[in-house]
């Protein structure tokens, strides 16, 4: 078979021997299957793997809501445990009535303790979220150990008191402790 004597006509198609029309179709094939593929099917490839993507994250939003469903009882006692810790944490502050009496225990802790106080000034309440500080600038003269003492007395007040800025100063034996005590109470609705 000669190359030069084909007529290479399209309108001649069917008389080129079997050999050129089998690669002829060949390549047609695979031009049509190469376009067929380029044009849809990698579109639908991507649009499978995004699909595969959101399949992999619907599972793992189904999974974890599934365990949370299956330790729904388990939340709810946790709720009810909260609620009630939270409860015993609100009556550790004082209402407006026990800030006066809240007062005198800090400073009968400071005088039981053998501390001298040199101020005790209490200052404006800050309201906060669902509570108010009311901060007492204090300053008080003793030993150390008896600072020690004071602020484990602090300690063991039934209601919340903290210790801000705290300051020591020596002088020999004798010590100077300014500080800022504050207290804490809880707004009631007649507050807000």
């Amino acid at each position: 078979m000669n190359l030069e004597d084909i007529n290479w006509d399209y309108n001649e198609a069917g008389n080129w021997p079997p050999v050129i029309k089998f690669f002829v179709v060949l390549l047609i094939s695979v031009l049509l299957m190469g376009g067929w593929v380029y044009y849809d099917t990698l579109d639908q490839l991507e649009g499978l793997e995004k699909v595969g993507k959101k399949e992999l994250a619907l599972k793992k939003t189904f999974e974890t809501k599934q365990e949370r469903a299956a330790n729904l009882e388990s939340y709810k006692q946790q709720l009810v445990d909260m609620q009630e810790q939270f409860g015993a944490m609100l009556q550790q502050l004082p209402n407006k009535t026990q800030i006066a009496d809240l007062l005198v225990d800090v400073s009968q802790a400071g005088l039981a303790s053998g501390l001298e106080f040199s101020l005790f000034q209490p200052s404006r309440e800050t309201r906060r979220d669902f509570y108010a500080e009311k901060p007492i600038n204090i300053v008080v003269v003793g030993k150390y150990h008896e600072f020690g003492e004071f602020v484990s007395n602090l300690a063991a007040l039934p209601r919340i008191v903290t210790l801000h800025n705290v300051s020591l100063t020596p002088n020999g034996d004798i010590m100077r402790l300014s500080a800022t005590a504050k207290t804490y109470r809880y707004l009631d609705e007649s507050d807000k």
